[in-house]
This record gives structure tokens, sequence and C-alpha cells, in this order.
């Protein structure tokens, strides 16, 4: 899925963990460590982890700035879903959900918007849940017109009861498997 956003924009991510005294896996002397934060970019859903300079002082939930790094960020890596703290898997969830409350005309437009990938596959039976009837059932309903919510989509398409969880479960679904053959949301990038 594309970004419509502005590329001069800097890019953000929010953050799901704040380790004030670096990784714990970090052997390295306290005094060399640096604090850490896991986020999740608010565009392309990329895992990160942020080595930050001492006095960053962010706090679950905050936005930093990524691409380029911002100011308080020394370091910055690409991560996967299993680098990611316990804390931080958890606030995933949440995270995703702000991210699309943020901009919920980006995750309609998606269902607007979406295309087959082959003959027989189309990118919407890549949701959970949606096979070749609900499918049928959202392109008949978009062809009158374009969804302009999700509570649009769920009273238009018969059958989709929640637009918006399906696709937090597939972005969900990207981040936590490193062997999908097609990714709609998640950018990976290699190390």
């Amino acid at each position: 899925m594309s970004d419509d956003g502005d590329d001069a924009a800097p890019r953000a991510a929010v953050v799901l963990d704040f380790l004030p005294r670096g990784r714990p896996d970090d052997e390295r002397p306290q005094y060399e460590r640096s604090p850490v934060a896991f986020a999740i970019g608010d565009t392309d859903f990329r895992l990160v982890e942020a080595a930050l300079t001492d006095d960053a002082g962010v706090n679950i939930g905050d936005r930093i700035e990524i691409d380029p790094p911002g100011e308080n960020v020394k370091h910055l890596r690409t991560a996967s879903y299993d680098d990611l703290s316990s804390t931080a898997k958890s606030e995933l969830e949440y995270a995703i959900d702000g991210i699309m409350d943020a901009d919920e005309r980006r995750f309609v437009d998606f269902y607007n918007n979406a295309q087959p990938i082959t003959t027989r596959l189309h990118v919407l039976n890549l949701l959970p849940g949606i096979g070749k009837k609900l499918r049928n059932n959202v392109l008949d309903a978009r062809k009158r017109g374009p969804f302009e919510s999700f509570e649009n989509i769920e009273e238009r398409v018969s059958g989709l009861h929640d637009p918006r969880g399906v696709l937090a479960e597939r972005i969900l679904e990207e981040l936590r498997e490193e062997d999908l053959k097609y990714r709609i949301f998640v950018r990976r990038d290699a190390e």
C-alpha cells in the first residue's frame, strides 16, 4: 500500500516500548549503553529499534521521527517481531488502532482501490476471513460508489462485520510472519 503523503515530511513511528537502560541482552557496561525504543512506522508499519540520546525521554505512545531520524535518534535499525520486548508486542494492537484512527481515509481507500494480484487471486482474498463470496460483495458494493468510512463499508457489504478489524488482523499477521508471499501493508527492510 503506497503512502500518498508529502515525501518531504519526516516519517514518524509510534513508540511501543522504551528501555531507558538499553536492551537487557546488551553486555556492554551501563555507561556505554544508550536508551532504546521499539517503535512501529505510522506509514509503512515497519518495526524499528531506535538507540536514543540520553535526554530523549520518550514514553509508550509517543512519536519519534525515523525518516530522517530525529535529533534524539542516534541509531536506527529494522527490527523483527521476535526482536520486540514483551511490552512492545502487547502494545502493537493499540498502536495499529491509533494509526488507523488517525488516517481512516487511507484504510477505507484500501477497500476502494484493492486490485487483483493475479488472474486467480485478488488482494482482498489476502485479508482474514474474506473468501470469494465476501470479496465479490465488496467489489459489487464499491461499483455503486466509493466507501466513505469503515461504518459505511459495514453497512453496504453484506457479511463484512468489522472491516477495520480485518485490516488490523492482516497487519499483525504481516508483522508476525517472516515468510509471507504477499505483503500489503508492512514494509520489510533487508538488514
